[in-house]
């Protein structure tokens, strides 16, 4: 949309109705930028009334500046299209009170209806006043834009605050340039300096994608893509902590591995595709017992590695390595396919079967593989003695 607007100012002299087109589309395309930037900021922009919103705010900004720039001052069309911009929010956001009622909805109803109130006192002023309200629409577009995004994005990075700051400015170039251009009239600053507000923004958008990825890979590099536990880094990290955390206070601190049975044939059978579904509803079935405190991370393939933290006990761990078993052994619904598995636990419990960290894996490992050579005729076994 601002690259549409730049281009319209190559025939901002045209004559005729032409040169009256070229403003409509010169003017409309930055209000329709700020639009769909306010859109876009709104967390809640999946909901229809915010598509609703959008349309209503698109159409009654350029209705009003079609308006301003055909109709001569005093029009009642420009008056009706004033009341349009205050009524159209207001409209949507009370047609859909009951499913949304988010402060950042008030806030563009409050924006839009001081836009219409101001408009209606200044618009039909001799001389300047259709001037005095395009600039106002226009504050009114970045000034939400700038106030959306501080409220919507609280987060303290370079990116954000160059956006925020750039709309800021970007509204506050309708305020400042009209006023220098009234009451210094010698002083002229060129267009590239007013044009500033949009490379800050630009920079900002730039920065904020950069900083999505950087964290996108971060979480990458510690969680695993298909599940979203943690990895085997993260959960070495992990133990390693909670076993400084246990030899500091004197407390106990459980490990289970959990191993599923007949993985591999699930995968060959039924495909990839089934075989993902399986590790993710079993990741499930294992945050879902555990507590928040607690850890559960992807160590391999069909392996998964649990850290119990205190208050833990290895009746405790034996219980949850038990709870495991029963729900991992139940038919699982995987889309169109129903799976039956089950997984062998081996537990081992700091300090006493181990003292450090390779020590305990390499227990809990190795209780693991007994419990599968040691499975009853029910299926289930346990190991963590």
């Amino acid at each position: 949309m601002v690259l549409l607007h730049s281009a319209t100012r190559v025939f901002i002299f045209a004559p005729g109705i032409w040169g009256k087109l070229d403003n409509i589309v010169l003017w409309s395309s930055l209000t329709w930028a700020g639009v769909i930037f306010m859109y876009a900021v709104i967390p809640y922009r999946e909901d229809r009334s915010c598509r609703w919103m959008l349309a209503s705010l698109t159409a009654a900004n350029t209705l009003y500046i079609i308006a301003l720039t055909l109709a001569p001052a005093g029009h009642w069309t420009l008056k009706l299209a004033a009341v349009v911009l205050g009524i159209s929010p207001l409209a949507v956001t009370l047609a859909s009170i009951r499913r949304i009622n988010h402060p950042l909805r008030w806030i563009l109803v409050f924006l839009y209806a001081s836009l219409s109130i101001f408009l209606l006192n200044f618009q039909d002023r001799s001389g300047n006043g259709h001037e005095i309200a395009l600039n106002a629409v226009m504050f009114t577009v970045y000034m939400g834009c700038c106030i959306l995004m501080l409220i919507a994005y609280r987060r303290p990075t370079s990116g954000a605050f160059l956006i925020i700051a750039g709309f800021f400015s970007w509204a506050s170039t309708y305020v400042v340039m009209p006023v220098m251009h009234s009451y210094t009239t010698n002083a002229r600053l060129d267009s590239e300096v007013w044009n500033l507000p949009k490379f800050l923004v630009a920079l900002g958008m730039i920065l904020m994608l950069l900083e999505d990825q950087i964290e996108h890979n971060k979480y990458l590099a510690l969680h695993d893509e298909l599940t979203g536990l943690p990895n085997r880094r993260l959960f070495q990290d992990r133990l390693t902590n909670a076993l400084e955390r246990a030899r500091r206070t004197g407390a106990q601190t459980a490990l289970l591995l959990v191993d599923l049975d007949r993985f591999k044939q699930v995968n060959d059978t039924m495909g990839h595709h089934v075989g993902d579904l399986l590790l993710q509803c079993v990741a499930s079935i294992c945050s879902g017992r555990v507590r928040r405190s607690d850890t559960v991370a992807r160590t391999g393939g069909d392996e998964f590695s649990v850290i119990l933290e205190e208050p833990t006990c290895r009746a405790d761990a034996e219980r949850v390595g038990y709870s495991f078993i029963q729900l991992i052994k139940e038919p699982l619904q995987l889309g169109d396919h129903t799976v039956r598995i089950g997984a062998s636990v081996g537990i081992a419990i700091f300090p006493d079967d181990a003292a450090d960290m390779e020590a305990l894996c390499i227990a809990a490992d190795l209780r693991m593989y007994e419990n599968k050579h040691r499975t009853a005729s029910d299926g289930i076994a346990i190991h963590g003695v």
